[in-house]
């Protein structure tokens, strides 16, 4: 079963013609629903609200507060079975036209698959040879520059690695194929910031909010590659995971403290 505009569906006929098809006008939320709750909820509607209003569209009904958010979504898992559950939803502009939006109206469709969560240690990772991120007043969020992520992941596929780092056009490391990129170096922690043309990641913004209530020193800032590579230990983390870095290149880390993973995988419970 699938949501169009919030009607359950087993099928859906996408009406043409798509703004989203034609010009990507619009965006999509990766979400996981697991023990009757949407993680992250608020972080996820956060990240939606500053996306639609840099896109001029208004958020419908169904989608407009995280209460009505995760209302909308948790009746999709449960329709079609699924305990634990990875949800895609997708936004786009209604309406046809050309590059001047008739519209700021919205038309949606979420789409359900079964989730097990994958917190395997990422035994190779390298750095992009083919494929820069692009800082621009959209890349915070999820969708407008979805060909970047399809063209890292080919690169990664192509040279047999288990995870790919971005860097900007200056070499500054920005994040992971699909998630955000931490380290540690004598006890602080350093995360790329979004002037790095990396996406504003739910699970990144929790790490961050986790280990300051903690304590812990944390750095956001444009870092070369070699300060990556001078870590004491490193991890990625996304709305379904938080995975360690073993090998960067032919750089190998530590694994970093338990008490840093507990705090990077807060929130991985929608409790």
């Amino acid at each position: 079963m699938l949501l169009f505009n919030n009607d359950l569906l087993p099928i859906a006929a996408l009406p043409l013609p798509n703004r989203g098809l034609a010009f990507g006008d619009g965006f999509f939320e990766t979400l996981i629903f697991s023990e009757g709750r949407l993680r992250l909820v608020s972080d996820h509607h956060a990240r939606m609200a500053q996306a639609a209003a840099a896109l001029y569209l208004t958020l419908p009904a169904p989608l407009a507060t995280p209460e009505t958010l995760e209302t909308t979504l948790a009746q999709l898992a449960m329709a079609n079975a699924l305990p634990a559950a990875r949800l895609r939803l997708q936004l786009w502009r209604a309406g046809g036209g050309r590059y001047t939006p008739p519209t700021d109206a919205v038309e949606w469709l979420a789409t359900a698959e079964p989730f097990a969560a994958d917190d395997t240690p990422i035994r190779q990772a390298d750095f992009a040879l083919d494929t820069y991120s692009i800082p621009s007043p959209l890349s915070f969020c999820k969708g407008p520059q979805g060909w970047l992520y399809v063209r890292a992941a080919h690169e990664r596929q192509r040279r047999g690695l288990d995870e790919i780092i971005l860097c900007d056009a200056a070499g500054h490391v920005a994040e992971a194929g699909a998630a955000a990129i931490f380290w540690a170096k004598q006890g602080v922690l350093f995360t790329p910031a979004l002037a790095s043309g990396c996406v504003a990641g739910v699970r990144r913004a929790q790490v961050l909010r986790a280990a300051r209530e903690a304590g812990v020193e944390c750095q956001e800032g444009l870092f070369q590659r070699a300060e990556l590579l001078a870590a004491d230990a490193v991890f990625t983390a996304n709305a379904a995971a938080v995975r360690v870095v073993q090998r960067l290149g032919s750089t190998v880390f530590a694994t970093p403290p338990p008490a840093l993973l507990s705090l990077a995988r807060v929130g991985n419970s929608p409790t």
